[in-house]
């Protein structure tokens, strides 16, 4: 009987996913109407804004900014870096890849990419244990090191190069390490979801 009652529930809980796929008018692409992530508070489903009238969050509405500190940066921060866009940022959340806000407390706190991690700039080369790098000998071993991706505020915002650029001199390497330039200000502008960070 619990069988029975277990296996009506994974029917409606699907049934009810792939309606609410089919409802959806503002897909994230023709293929993929949203994608869900583990975070710290459980499942979250991400997509678009279905509000066809909706703005951008007025805190990333801003077309300038004194530079510095808030200059362009380059589509290719460091050589062997990957940039990477919001489908492969999904992607690779979809597939359990660690997210890194690198943004300040502050930032994160008020919203940020579901799954992401806060690792703050200015905190990432004393902290490359969290992403599989271990310490011996006053250097970092990051021969086990995870693929990351991270990501700031956006094309003008220079939190993610620089903990790059750190994680870069302590050894870790290149070809694991990816680059949402668009950050959080082209995620915005795409309406898509956004949750309050976690410390």
């Amino acid at each position: 009987m619990k069988t029975r009652a277990l296996l009506a529930l994974a029917l409606v809980g699907l049934f009810s996913s792939q309606a609410l796929a089919e409802e959806l008018k503002v897909r994230i692409n023709g293929e993929i109407a949203s994608v869900t992530v583990e975070t710290y508070d459980g499942p979250v489903e991400i997509m678009r804004n279905q509000d066809t009238e909706a703005t951008i969050d007025p805190s990333y509405a801003r077309t300038s900014r004194s530079c510095p500190p808030f200059c362009v940066q380059p589509m290719q921060v460091a050589p062997g870096v990957t940039t990477v866009a919001e489908l492969e940022l999904l992607k690779f959340i979809d597939q359990g890849g660690k997210l890194v806000d690198s943004r300040t407390v502050e930032w994160h706190l008020n919203g940020t990419i579901p799954s992401a991690i806060n690792m703050p700039y200015t905190q990432m080369a004393s902290r490359l244990d969290e992403l599989g790098c271990s310490k011996g000998d006053g250097n970092w071993d990051c021969s086990a090191a995870q693929e990351v991706l991270l990501f700031c505020n956006g094309p003008w915002c220079g939190q993610s190069p620089m903990a790059i650029k750190a994680m870069l001199r302590e050894g870790y390497p290149a070809e694991k390490i990816y680059y949402y330039r668009g950050g959080m200000q082209a995620w915005h502008g795409l309406g898509l979801t956004v949750i309050e960070g976690e410390m």
